[in-house]
């Protein structure tokens, strides 16, 4: 059975060439096109269907799964190219994976190890730049910057960072974590890539600013809410303010992390601490508002185990214990022509298992 049957149907933007782009969802190893349905499904971007709420976003589905059960043509994806499936207006990254952030501390600072004080009161995050994200299969031009006093540079430590990212639908502000369905159209896998060299020598006391703002790497494909199971939270311990209660929906989402075809990782989301909801609720808490189209992404996704780590920087212990891959050579970080891809499952909705999508990039010089 395909993870991409009709009990999921993800959307994208596609175009055959010689062609304008239009909006289609995956069925199998083939795109449907939706241009036909018209209305909010005849448009070059997610965003009209986005901002149109919950209500339009019920019956466009119906419709989808109508309009699919009738067998439609099917588009093999390998005669199609794929792009940035909405606008993107604005981005937002979290840090809400303890064992993530554990391990951090412990390779970076072991004289200090830990979490911060604060950690378990608020959902850390920063704001990104929204004009570098980039689709999947865009390739990743390695940066430069300052690694050190008088030294500028190519990045020598580059990265990647296993990530779920969730993508607005309806403006709002001073949401509460029960608003989440209503503003959040769906989800898509990203790769936040970093260079920790560039990170280490700039981020302190302000945090991630040029070593992360180069290029965030996305799915084509958005799975909306309505294709997910949601599960129940693991809770957290302190409880957290009234603002961020309930913690709201979570998911069983189960990531992995190809390496040059060598399978290094497989991220387990189920395990971060802070959830999609009371991230939302936390980003508009002080007034600030959220636009259609607006990414917020949920920070590496990072297990308890080695093998359940999103970053290359917890995976050899910052390139002290480099993996080996399948054709026999070894990495500490990403190498020019190095390609990642990132994938995942869950089970669905529907009860079937289903897939996510993948976000993949090569690393150019």
């Amino acid at each position: 059975m395909s993870r991409y049957g009709i009990e999921n149907l993800p959307y994208g933007v596609f175009s055959r060439p010689n062609e304008a782009p239009r909006l289609g969802v995956r069925l199998g190893s083939s795109v449907v096109d939706l241009s036909t349905l018209g209305g909010l499904l005849n448009q070059h971007s997610l965003n009209p269907l986005m901002a149109a709420g919950r209500a339009q976003w019920t019956a466009a589905r119906e419709a989808i799964v109508e309009f699919v059960a009738a067998d439609p043509e099917r588009i093999p994806l390998s005669e199609v190219t794929l792009h940035l499936p909405f606008e993107v207006a604005d981005y937002t990254d979290f840090y809400s994976s303890e064992h993530h952030a554990l391990n951090v501390s412990a390779i970076l600072r072991p004289d200090a190890p830990g979490l911060p004080e604060h950690w378990k009161h608020l959902p850390i995050g920063y704001h990104g730049r929204s004009s570098t994200v980039v689709v999947s299969g865009t390739p990743i031009r390695r940066p430069s910057g300052q690694l050190g006093p008088g030294v500028f540079g190519p990045s020598r430590r580059l990265d990647i960072e296993a990530e779920v990212g969730f993508v607005v639908g309806v403006p709002g502000r001073r949401l509460r974590t029960t608003d989440f369905a209503d503003h959040v159209f769906g989800l898509t896998l990203v790769n936040d890539w970093s260079a920790r060299d560039i990170q280490a020598w700039e981020y302190r006391p302000l945090g991630p600013f040029l070593a992360k703002s180069f290029a965030t790497s996305v799915s084509p494909w958005i799975v909306p809410l309505a294709a997910l199971a949601p599960v129940d939270h693991a809770g957290q311990d302190p409880q957290p303010l009234d603002y961020l209660l309930p913690a709201g929906t979570a998911f069983d989402l189960r990531l992995s992390v190809e390496w040059n075809d060598t399978r290094v990782a497989s991220p387990p989301f189920a395990s971060m601490y802070w959830t999609a909801a009371q991230q939302l609720a936390h980003l508009t808490s002080n007034g600030a508002s959220v636009r259609t189209g607006d990414l917020f992404a949920s920070g590496t996704v990072s297990g308890p185990r080695r093998d359940q780590v999103g970053s290359f920087l917890e995976l050899t212990l910052s390139g002290a214990e480099p993996v080996k891959l399948s054709d026999g050579s070894t990495r500490g970080f990403l190498e020019d022509g190095d390609r990642v891809t990132i994938a995942g499952t869950t089970i669905g909705a529907a009860g079937v298992e289903i897939g996510l999508g993948e976000v993949t990039g090569t690393v150019l010089p």
